[in-house]
């Protein structure tokens, strides 16, 4: 798997999921913008310490996240 500078995973913070850069932003906060409809402009007037380059490596890193797991469908 790629290696992800941006990402961090800490036990101690926010029970351990994946965070921009050891802030207590969660990857899937910033997913979850993206699929509103919000521009990464927008997400960072909304959390000022992010860069563009957070917004494009939690996406990176959800979509690789992804491929890697078996996710269960409802039939």
């Amino acid at each position: 798997m790629k290696q992800f500078r941006r990402i961090t995973i800490d036990p101690g913070k926010m029970g351990g999921v994946p965070c921009i850069r050891g802030f207590r932003i969660p990857v899937a906060t910033i997913v979850g913008m993206v699929a509103t409809g919000m521009t990464v402009q927008e997400i960072i007037q909304e959390f000022p310490d992010l860069e563009p380059d957070d917004v494009k490596e939690a996406l990176t890193f959800a979509a690789k996240t992804l491929k890697e797991r078996t996710i269960p469908v409802a039939l």
